[in-house]
């Protein structure tokens, strides 16, 4: 190669990132739009995340699916922006779903369609190859629909009951009398009973956001990709009884505010251990020799 031609690449390579960045600030700006437009699910699904502890984990969900986005940001050399007409399509659809939405009050289809949106204001610059070198970012964006309330009691009574009937089981081993009925705690016979404490499913959504994050952010082999996220449901149980131990004991020995700002901030302190749990983990396999990793092509993670 030619001092000529390495001075053509050197160059066509700096366009390319040139066209990326106005792309990107034009996917920006549409986004924008997309959310003023349905600025009412959005604003409401904020107010829930923020008020709603089980929800908490919605407002990370754009972080992660920007991080995710970054880690792979040497893809967007490869991408020949084409098949734009894909974002309407998409645009169409979010907004079918958002106004039956609306409508029926169905809040999931509500929220749907309004992430639909903003996802199809993307796709209409950059293209639906977007989709493909960028899956893990668009999928993850789903976490900020929460669970529908036909499915809650499903999902979160089996949860509920493993968990306080394993907390009952371990203060019963240092001798403290905690009393159980279906899903309620009481303590010592007195009037502190607690349910909610027990609500796996404020861990489970959290956590598996978590797994999710870190197994798409190392190049890692798809067993090790899905059985990271199986496993975060088992290290939710486990999480959360490890949360509740010292929650209970609070509430038996502190005051009732100081134990609910200790059970408030146990949630994220345990999705905090979850996070260093996941890497050892991770780094045991790799000690091990097990191959965890795959070979890293141009931004493969």
């Amino acid at each position: 190669m030619t001092h000529g031609d390495g001075l053509v690449q050197v160059r066509y390579r700096r366009s390319r990132s040139g066209s990326w960045i106005v792309r990107i600030a034009a996917m920006i700006l549409l986004v924008g739009v997309a959310v003023l437009v349905t600025m009412a699910a959005w604003t409401d699904l904020v107010y829930r995340a923020m008020r709603d502890e089980e929800k908490n984990y919605i407002l990370l969900v754009p972080f992660v699916s920007i991080w995710l986005m970054w880690v792979r940001r040497i893809r967007f050399r490869l991408i020949e922006p084409h098949g734009q007409w894909g974002g309407p399509v998409i645009i169409a659809i979010g907004w079918i779903f958002y106004s039956l939405g609306d409508q029926y009050l169905v809040e999931t289809g509500w929220y749907l369609g309004a992430v639909l949106i903003a996802v199809g204001g993307i796709i209409s610059i950059g293209g639906c190859d977007l989709l493909k070198h960028f899956k893990p970012s668009f999928l993850v964006l789903l976490f900020m629909i929460p669970v529908p309330g036909i499915l809650r009691p499903h999902i979160a009574g089996p949860l509920q009951t493993a968990t306080a009937a394993t907390v009952q089981h371990l203060f019963g081993l240092f001798g403290h009398s905690v009393t159980r009925n279906g899903n309620l705690l009481f303590l010592d016979a007195g009037p502190i009973a607690i349910s909610e404490a027990c609500n796996g499913l404020r861990m489970v959504f959290a956590l598996i956001l978590v797994s999710y994050t870190v197994a798409f952010t190392i190049p890692a082999n798809k067993w090790v990709r899905v059985t990271m996220l199986i496993g975060s449901l088992i290290l939710a149980i486990i999480c959360n009884i490890v949360r509740l131990v010292p929650t209970l004991w609070a509430y038996r020995h502190l005051s009732r505010d100081t134990a609910d700002a200790l059970h408030d901030a146990g949630g994220w302190i345990m999705v905090l251990i979850a996070l260093v749990l996941l890497l050892s983990i991770l780094r045991l396999l790799k000690w091990l020799q097990l191959p965890v990793t795959r070979i890293n092509l141009v931004g493969d993670q």
